[in-house]
C-alpha cells in the first residue's frame, strides 16, 4: 500500500471565543445588498406598549423584523445539530510560544505559517422568513390608532408627513407596507399640537360610519358639480363639491383625502405628496364601498341585514354607471358571512384569520371550552368547521 505525505495544518482556537451571529440571506436580499445602490436596512419591533395591545399571543410579542424599503422579513433563530466554527488564518505572526500543542511529539515539524484558528462557535443561525400570507401594517395601525367617529378640531403646528413617519418608526414592517396599511385604513393626521405629545395621539382612523358618510357626500357632490368619477379629476374640485356654501367644513380635509387615496388606482396619490389629480379604481372602489357599508350597518351576526337590502343599498352608494357591477363575488374572501340564508353580516380582519385556521369565532364557545379544560371541548368547534 502506498502512503502519502502532506504538510499538516495546525488547528487552534481562541479563548474566550468571540460572540458571532450568522445571518442567512435569501437570494433576492443578497442581490439587493450587492447592487450599486444598496438600500438602508432597518431592524424594527413593536414597542412594549404596542405588543401588549396588538396581540395576546406571547409568541408574537417579542420578535424583530428586518425591513427593506419595500419588504419585510421575520428574523428567527434556527438551532443546528452541528456546530459551525468561524475560523481565520493565523498568518505568519504566530509565535510558537503563543500556543500549546497537545497530542504529538512531532511538533517541531509543524508549519505555524499554515495555522487556522477558530475564533467563534455558533450552535444556531438566524434566517429570514416571509410567511405565506405576507406582512401588513393595517392590523397594527388598526389597533394603535384612535378611532375617529365625530368631528374634532385641533391645531396643526407640525408637518403632517413628519407625524406619519414617526408613527411608522414603531410599526415593524417596511415603509412601503406601512404606507399601504395607512391608506387601507383611510388614516389621517387630525392635528399636531407639539413635539412633546405622543404622535399617535394626533392620528386617527375613521370608523366605517364616518367613511361611509364621507363617500356619500363625495358621490352627491360629484353629481351636483358634474364631476365624472370614471375619469381623472382635480381633487380640489371634488373637495369644493362636498362643501356647503357658507357652512363650516363637514369633516377635515385630511379625512377626505384619506378616503380619496383609498379608492384611487394603485400608485396614484402618494402618501407624502399633495393630491392634485386622481383617478378612481372602479373595481377597488366598488369592493371597498360594499365592505364599508356592511361593516357600518351589520358589524355582528345579531345585526345581520337582508341580502337583497344590502345589494340595493350598495348600488345606491355608487355612480349610476357602476350599479351593474355589484355582486357578492366582488367582496373580499371571508369578509362576510350569512347568519342565515337570507341575511348577511361583516367579518372583521381578526375573525377572518381565525376562520382560515379553523378556529371558532364565537367568544362564548371559546370561554366555555377553556373553563372545562377538556381537550374534546377545546377542539369541538374546530372539528365542526372542518366537516
Amino acid at each position: 500500500m502506498s502512503t502519502q505525505t502532506a504538510s499538516s495544518i495546525l488547528f487552534t482556537h481562541t479563548s474566550p471565543q468571540q460572540g458571532f451571529k450568522l445571518l442567512e440571506l435569501p437570494p433576492d436580499l443578497a442581490d439587493l445588498l450587492t447592487s450599486k445602490e444598496p438600500p438602508t436596512l432597518e431592524l424594527k419591533s413593536l414597542t412594549p406598549q404596542q405588543s401588549m395591545t396588538t396581540t395576546t399571543d406571547p409568541e408574537y410579542r417579542e420578535y424583530v423584523n428586518l425591513c427593506t424599503p419595500t419588504k419585510t422579513y421575520l428574523i428567527r433563530q434556527v438551532q443546528s445539530s452541528n456546530s459551525i466554527h468561524i475560523i481565520r488564518p493565523s498568518g505568519s505572526g504566530v509565535q510558537r510560544g503563543d500556543i500549546n500543542i497537545v497530542g504529538g511529539d512531532d511538533d517541531d515539524e509543524l508549519d505555524l505559517v499554515q495555522t487556522m484558528t477558530a475564533i467563534a462557535k455558533c450552535g444556531s443561525t438566524l434566517e429570514l422568513h416571509t410567511p405565506p400570507e405576507g406582512f401588513s401594517a393595517a392590523p397594527i395601525l388598526e389597533r394603535i390608532l384612535p378611532v375617529y367617529d365625530e368631528m374634532e378640531g385641533a391645531e396643526q403646528n407640525m408637518e403632517q408627513g413628519d407625524v406619519i413617519r414617526r408613527v411608522f418608526a414603531d410599526v415593524p414592517v417596511s415603509r412601503a407596507q406601512c404606507e399601504a396599511g395607512w391608506i387601507e385604513l383611510c388614516a389621517f393626521v387630525l392635528g399636531c399640537g407639539g413635539h412633546g405629545k405622543d404622535v399617535v395621539g394626533w392620528c386617527r382612523r375613521p370608523s366605517a360610519r364616518v367613511k361611509l358618510d364621507v363617500w356619500r357626500r363625495v358621490v352627491e357632490g360629484a353629481v351636483l358639480q358634474g364631476i365624472d368619477l370614471d375619469r381623472q379629476f382635480l381633487v380640489q374640485d371634488l373637495w369644493r363639491s362636498v362643501l356647503d356654501e357658507g357652512a363650516e367644513e363637514p369633516f377635515p380635509k385630511a379625512l377626505f383625502e384619506g378616503v380619496v387615496r383609498r379608492v384611487c388606482e394603485v400608485g396614484d396619490g402618494q402618501l407624502f405628496e399633495d393630491l392634485k389629480w386622481a383617478s378612481i379604481d372602479k373595481t377597488r372602489c366598488t369592493q371597498w364601498v360594499g365592505e364599508t357599508y356592511l361593516e357600518a350597518k351589520a358589524p355582528a351576526t345579531v345585526s345581520g341585514i337582508g341580502r337583497s337590502e344590502f345589494l340595493n343599498a350598495w348600488k345606491d352608494l355608487l355612480p349610476e354607471s357602476w350599479r351593474d357591477d355589484v355582486a357578492f363575488s366582488k367582496l373580499t374572501e371571508n369578509s362576510y358571512k350569512h347568519p342565515n340564508p337570507s341575511t348577511i353580516c361583516f367579518v372583521f380582519r381578526a375573525d377572518r384569520q381565525k376562520i382560515k385556521k379553523n378556529v371558532s369565532t364565537d367568544p362564548s364557545a371559546t370561554t366555555a371550552a377553556k373553563k372545562t379544560r377538556n381537550w374534546h371541548e377545546l377542539f369541538k368547534n374546530q372539528k365542526r368547521q372542518k366537516r
